[in-house]
Formats: structure tokens, sequence, C-alpha cells
């Protein structure tokens, strides 16, 4: 693991615990941090996005009246004019599948689970820089690959290959 200056970065971060942001601003002092902004919820965070350009959003999972999920869909849709690219680190105290996967599936990079560690804080962001995954654009989704690893494939490679589609038609009428 390479060991980064991220003194030069901008985080927003973005949880309702008001001990838990004292902690991470304790953290990214720490590590040097100089640009940091702060919101207690999604929308508040959404109204900070004008004034401040973060190069990473950290954004815990459940808030009132807008969670990290939302917010993390307004962040991919590109509202506001907010960098949809941007990456989003969720953190919370959420560490069931289910939660992780919707997280996933609305466009966060990495996820953390509470209680976070110093450690633990850092890894994540140097996953964002060392291992930024491309973006994907279907029709219901905007974000990182989902896939974390490559997976190869056993079969014929179909896309390569000639495929007799009248042969696929007369298959299927019998």
């Amino acid at each position: 693991m390479i060991n980064y200056d991220v003194s030069e970065l901008g985080f927003l971060l973005v949880d309702d615990c008001q001990p838990m942001r004292l902690l991470m601003k304790s953290v990214f002092r720490a590590m040097g941090v100089r640009r940091f902004a702060e919101a207690q919820d999604g929308a508040e965070a959404l109204k900070i996005f004008r004034e401040f350009d973060p190069d990473i959003v950290f954004v815990d999972y459940r808030m009132e009246p807008m969670d990290g999920v939302e917010l993390t869909r307004r962040i991919r849709a590109g509202e506001e004019g907010i960098d949809p690219y941007i990456p989003i680190i969720m953190v919370s105290a959420y560490s069931d599948l289910h939660h992780i996967l919707e997280a996933r599936d609305v466009g966060v990079s990495e996820y953390l689970v509470k209680p976070i560690s110093a450690k633990l804080l850092y890894l994540r962001i140097c996953a964002v820089i060392e291992h930024p995954r491309p973006f994907i654009r279907t029709e219901g989704f905007f974000g990182p690959d989902r896939r974390r690893r490559l997976v190869e494939h056993g079969g014929e490679e179909r896309r390569a290959s000639k495929h007799d589609y009248d042969q696929t038609l007369r298959e299927g009428e019998r």
C-alpha cells in the first residue's frame, strides 16, 4: 500500500450524528486534511455542494429527512450540477448484506461499517484512489462497476463468434 498525502483532498462528511462527525473530523485532521465540510443530512449536503467542491464524499446510510441512499442517487444523477463521478464512501452501522447491496446498487464506491478506525477509513480512501472502478450506465443504474473482480468465463465467447440466428429460431419452434 502506498502512503498517500491526502492533505490537499477535500472531504464532505454527511452524518446526522454529531459525535461521529467529530470523530471523523479528528481522523481527517490527523491525516493532515485541511479542506472538509460537513452536513447533518442529505438535503443539507446538496446545498453545501453549491459552495464546496469535495474530492470524496462520506455519507451515513440512515438520516432524516434525506438518507445516504437517496443522496447517492441524486449525486449519481448529476443533480444540481454535482459531478456524478465523485467517489462516495458510505459509513454505516448496518453490516448486513441487504444494506451493503442496496448501497452498491445505488452507486456507492466503498462501504465502511461502524465503528470505524483511522486505519479502515484511510484504507477506504486508498481504495478509491488506487482502484477507481469504471463507471457503468444502464437503463436502471449509473455508478461504479459493481463487480469487484474479473471472473473468467469458461465457455465459448459467443460475442466473438458467428451465430446462426435462423437455427436458434428453428430450434425454438420445436
